[in-house]
């Protein structure tokens, strides 16, 4: 079996977000870069764990962006991938990356394809459903279980007020979200392994976008606290009235 697992570079939860070029631009500096949780954790962990069930099994990474990605791309082989593949292109819209992973996927022939759910920048939960389509493959979104019987995958997936089991046959793309699998951390052994494992780099297929982005925006500011005193319940109601609704 062959597997492919999507990842991207995302900045730390912790980063100070600004922006630059009349607000048209993240700016990067001084950013420190991660893994996507949705795809380190939850997509490319379940994708070790099926490789070390049967080691036969063949795991690939895919990421679309630069030369800046490839420390996180070390970081994902070391947990556990034989080889990735970096498409440089640095587009940021859906359609262009899901196709340039489509393509890929196509050329390596792969049995499954998982992408995390979202990623912690853009959240738009797009990739998977187009890279499928591209593909004409089924997918399944929200996975939180995925168990596989020779080539029938059992897939748990999250719905509104409880959980969908699906059955279905590979090849099939996944998108994963919490309860996948559990976050690991690479050992020694997996970190000085990744320095000498393939990064592959390739230039992207012809695409037209088909979106570009117009301008960011911060969030406002959050308002103050007001403290009412406990005698005067009167001014506690008018502001309940007035202004926490405004809010």
């Amino acid at each position: 079996m062959k597997i492919l697992v999507c990842i991207s570079k995302t900045p730390d939860t912790t980063a100070k977000i600004a922006f630059t070029d009349n607000n048209t631009k993240f700016a990067e500096a001084g950013v420190q870069w991660i893994i996507n949780p949705y795809d380190e954790w939850y997509a490319l962990v379940r994708a070790i764990e099926l490789k070390e069930k049967d080691p036969s099994t063949v795991l690939h990474l895919v990421t679309v962006g630069g030369a800046d990605a490839d420390p996180i791309i070390r970081k994902a082989l070391a947990l556990g991938g034989d080889e990735a593949i970096r498409v440089n292109s640095d587009s940021h819209d859906s359609y262009t990356i899901a196709a340039q992973i489509a393509a890929v996927a196509k050329a390596g022939a792969y049995d499954l394809v998982f992408t995390g759910k979202e990623t912690i920048d853009y959240n738009g939960s797009a990739i998977g459903g187009m890279v499928a389509e591209l593909l004409d493959l089924p997918y399944i979104s929200l996975a939180t279980k995925f168990e596989l019987n020779g080539t029938i995958a059992m897939v748990t997936r999250e719905i509104e007020g409880g959980e969908e089991v699906c059955e279905a046959a590979l090849p099939l793309v996944v998108s994963c979200q919490k309860g996948m699998a559990e976050q690991r951390i690479p050992n020694m052994k997996g970190i000085m392994g990744a320095r000498t494992k393939p990064l592959k780099v390739q230039e992207p297929v012809a695409i037209d976008a088909l979106t570009s982005i117009a301008g960011f925006g911060l969030p406002p500011a959050k308002a103050g606290v007001k403290l009412v005193p406990a005698d005067n319940p009167a001014e506690l109601v008018r502001l309940l009235h007035e202004e926490a609704k405004a809010i």
